[in-house]
């Protein structure tokens, strides 16, 4: 058994980077949900995620990117493309597979996209390059940061700190599956279907309501008090950091159980119904609230089906609602500055009142 752990942990070695588990992330419990939603179900339109510095936030992030199943897509295509859905194609993959039956594909690990603070437009949305289109007419596009996120998840940490104008691309972008780029009257379209998951702490300041707004869920997280929990966190680091893949190992067999979750819940979705009585207590909480556009209706709907697909479920039940509500409500409520109840606790309130 010890020389079959040993050679276990050098295979690890030589395949998997060192990124925490996931599974073996204590606590937080309202970020790992909104993650595992978003993932099920990227529709649902990211999440926001803030909280106090030193919680957890980069590293659950990571830790679900590398829990994904591996992605096949298009050998030597810029954008990931898929090889048979027409909607995550790149034009000329397209193209390529109307004059052929036949397209070399490779399986890759989920793009993991991380975006600094300091990127400038055209190294978020790629660039075209005029020169060489106007000497030699033909159009070559520098892929950005987008290109690279497609089909992945773009991670944008201290996103209340990036600048607002980007803030805005990456959210039209991961709203409409597409990026544009145009250039002296030349136009170049790409698919950019990511998950985008912003993180922050709110000391630093707040992120604009119409640009919170754009987010499927918004998160908050707290520093653990409990001094047990605070041991079994210090732990379970010092362990991974003390040798990684001996961690990975003790904790594969949840990892690939949490995968195979995920992956049936993906699957499970396109079936998933959710009754007209339920849709209207939906609408009836958001109306209650004063939620500003159906934003609100939409993305809890959206992410109740996610829910109830990851419980094994093809029909949403009211418990379902009230699990995810808060995470997709909170963020859209009006800002009253001298309003002491939190807007999670105030969602909770009115959730409790008409779903029961």
């Amino acid at each position: 058994m010890f020389e079959f752990n040993i050679i276990i942990v050098t295979i690890l070695k030589d395949k998997v980077r060192p990124v925490f588990p996931f599974t073996a992330i204590v606590g937080q419990e309202e970020m790992k949900l909104a993650l595992l939603l978003n993932v099920i179900d990227p529709k649902i339109g990211g999440v926001m995620i803030m909280g106090d510095r030193g919680t957890g936030k980069s590293t659950t992030i990571r830790a679900i990117a590398d829990l994904l199943p591996k992605i096949e897509v298009v050998q030597d295509d810029l954008f990931n493309s898929h090889p048979s859905d027409y909607d995550l194609m790149s034009d000329s993959v397209k193209s390529q597979i109307e004059s052929s039956n036949h397209l070399p594909t490779r399986f890759i690990d989920v793009p993991m996209v991380d975006l600094p603070l300091g990127a400038t437009e055209d190294r978020v949305c790629g660039t075209i390059d005029i020169e060489k289109a106007l000497s030699e007419g033909v159009k070559t596009f520098e892929p950005g940061l987008l290109a690279k996120a497609n089909r992945g998840i773009l991670y944008v940490d201290e996103v209340n700190l990036l600048d607002d104008h980007l803030v805005d691309i990456l959210l039209d972008a991961a709203a409409s599956g597409w990026n544009t780029v145009e250039r002296e009257g030349i136009s170049v379209r790409h698919p950019a279907r990511f998950v985008l998951v912003g993180s922050g702490n709110p000391e630093e300041g707040e992120l604009r309501p119409q640009l919170l707004d754009r987010f499927g869920m918004h998160a908050e997280i707290r520093t653990v008090k409990e001094p047990s929990l605070r041991v079994q966190i210090v732990e379970q680091r010092s362990k991974f950091d003390s040798d990684p893949y001996i961690c990975l190992e003790e904790f594969r067999d949840k990892q690939d159980e949490l995968k195979l979750s995920i992956i049936a819940a993906q699957k499970r979705l396109p079936d998933v119904k959710i009754d007209y009585d339920l849709r209207v207590k939906i609408s009836e909480v958001c109306g209650t609230l004063d939620v500003d556009g159906l934003r609100g209706d939409i993305v809890t709907n959206r992410a109740a089906k996610a829910f109830a697909a990851y419980k094994n479920k093809t029909k949403v039940e009211i418990n379902d609602i009230k699990t995810v509500i808060t995470l997709c409500l909170r963020h859209r409520l009006r800002k009253d500055p001298l309003e002491t109840i939190d807007s999670g606790y105030k969602v909770q309130q009115v959730v409790n009142s008409i779903l029961n």
